[in-house]
């Protein structure tokens, strides 16, 4: 069980002057319910290397026991310092593929060319893809085998408009993610602020949230070992 995991290569706020990134949680709980299932992980980006960490993410409030493992867990650091370039992927290597959210991937990966023909070629060959919170971005501009959007028809999540809001960042961002997925066709529905919501159609994944990370990566699993 081969699973590529794509993290951002982006680490600025908008024009804000702030960092941006990966969020920990959302790298670290699925990392760890899928490498304890015994899945081979590995971890790409962008730009390869060491992917930007959200500075908030890792603020004492934002702390679980999946990023307090990875605290501990050198061989976890080493691989998250070490990302491949997502250009020397091929998909034909890996199971599925997940993508962590946080902000970063609104900027770098909606549309990453590369990033979009590798989720097509997963699609293409009926492997599972999954993401969460922001990373669903990923997907707004990927076709599926029809030629029509991915998302389309689809039942969808990710980070909600009231969310946006309640962090500050509605004007900051190039794009509201759950907008976006309803332009593109998606089905989308939310659950309360903050608590794991996850949707499953066919082999797509989404979860809503920073609480839905662990829940995505064992959907993900179901969908692997269903074949």
């Amino acid at each position: 069980m081969k699973i590529l995991m794509v993290l951002t290569s982006h680490d600025q706020l908008g024009a804000t002057g702030k960092k941006t990134g990966f969020w920990l949680e959302e790298f670290a709980a699925p990392y760890y319910v899928l490498r304890d299932a015994g899945a081979t992980l590995t971890l790409a980006s962008p730009k390869g290397g060491q992917p930007p960490l959200d500075p908030k993410s890792d603020l004492p409030e934002s702390q679980t026991e999946s990023t307090k493992r990875f605290r501990t867990d050198l061989a976890a650091q080493a691989a998250l310092a070490g990302t491949q370039k997502l250009a020397d992927i091929s998909a034909k290597d890996f199971d599925a593929i997940f993508y962590p959210g946080g902000h970063g991937p609104l900027w770098d990966l909606t549309d990453n060319a590369t990033s979009i023909a590798l989720i097509e070629a997963f699609v293409k060959d009926d492997k599972p893809v999954a993401a969460v919170c922001h990373a669903p971005a990923a997907f707004v501009n990927v076709r599926g085998k029809n030629g029509q959007y991915l998302v389309s028809g689809k039942r969808v999540t990710g980070f909600s408009n009231a969310e946006e809001d309640a962090v500050g960042l509605a004007a900051v961002v190039p794009f509201l993610l759950e907008d976006r997925l309803k332009e593109r066709g998606g089905v989308y529905s939310h659950g309360a602020d903050w608590a794991p919501h996850v949707q499953v159609d066919g082999k797509l994944v989404t979860g809503q949230n920073p609480a839905s990370s662990g829940p995505v990566a064992r959907e993900l699993l179901k969908l692997i070992r269903s074949g």
